[in-house]
């Protein structure tokens, strides 16, 4: 059960390695754009190309949904990426229904897990698999596997990277159930601290505050990157109008940064200064354009115009 390219890369390690597959459980088609084009999730295009059983529910709780699932006499319930179940969904197979989940539980549970690791600035995370129970990401614990991250990587590159561990620990983990090798962990005896959340990100708390350390607002940028992206508000007082832009690869100078919202600009970038030190900004997206290297912005767009707004 699953619906983004997370899925379909665990989904396929799974089909690689042999394992059999009943049926692949996903988000129904969806019309987007002008010409209403009909969108299929990446999991239901591989399970096209794999020739494998589609499912498709609106409602998880529907008794024909449901039914199909009785038919299919599936002893595992793998989930990635997908919607919360239903317990009538999740108690359903006699081996239990395991999902996946990119942060070290019991830390960062939530919709966000690793978007919220790299904003909080910590320097390890992982991938757990587990056994679904009522409340969302508290189940017994079978499998965690720990990676380091970088001081300059951002959320797209460490998603990829958990991505293909990911698949790794949950073929790892079906193995056990299948050899009956299990020896699960109780998170509450993994909760020593206070946890850390991963909810929702929402638009508006992908505004910067860049009157917060440069390092704090690295860790913000690169944890929104590429999506759905930091974004600040200029000014321009040239044109005396203000903009929105978002921000991406970004690196803390060690350049001390002068007590105002004016930018700057320096061979390796665009300057924006924080509290203590300047931002550096290699790629910049301006409001109703494309995402763009820093020199190609800077063609167009005179740096001593524009300066932090503080509305």
């Amino acid at each position: 059960m699953g619906t983004p390219v997370f899925a379909t890369t665990i989904l396929k390690k799974l089909v690689d390695e042999g394992i059999t597959i009943r049926a692949v459980v996903t988000a129904p088609d969806r019309k987007s754009g002008r010409g209403q084009k009909v969108n299929k999730s990446d999991v239901k295009m591989y399970a096209e190309e794999q020739g494998l059983p589609i499912l498709q529910p609106t409602n998880l709780k529907d008794h024909e949904f449901t039914a199909e699932l009785q038919e299919l006499k599936a002893d595992l319930f793998v989930v990635v990426a997908f919607r919360m179940l239903p317990e009538i969904v999740w108690t359903m197979p006699p081996k239990g229904t395991i999902n996946l989940h990119a942060s070290l539980l019991p830390n960062y549970r939530g919709a966000a897990p690793i978007n919220w690791a790299v904003i909080n600035g910590e320097t390890t995370t992982g991938v757990s698999t587990f056994f679904i129970e009522k409340e969302i990401d508290t189940g017994m614990i079978i499998e965690q596997e720990k990676v380091d991250i970088g001081e300059n990587e951002n959320a797209g590159e460490l998603h990829d990277r958990l991505m293909h561990l990911g698949a790794k620990v949950v073929y790892s983990t079906i193995k056990k159930i299948t050899a009956d090798d299990l020896s699960p962990i109780d998170q509450t005896e993994l909760m020593n601290t206070e946890l850390k959340a991963a909810p929702k990100i929402f638009k508006p708390d992908c505004e910067i505050n860049f009157s917060k350390d440069a390092q704090t607002v690295h860790n913000f940028c690169r944890g929104l990157s590429p999506y759905p992206a930091s974004w600040c508000t200029l000014y321009n007082k040239d044109k005396n109008e203000q903009k929105t832009y978002k921000l991406f690869s970004t690196e803390k100078t060690n350049i001390s940064s002068i007590n105002n919202q004016q930018l700057s600009v320096s061979d390796e970038g665009i300057l924006f200064p924080c509290s203590d030190t300047y931002l550096l900004v290699k790629e910049i997206q301006p409001e109703g354009k494309r995402k763009m290297h820093f020199k190609d912005f800077l063609a167009g767009n005179s740096i001593k115009s524009l300066s932090i707004s503080t509305e």
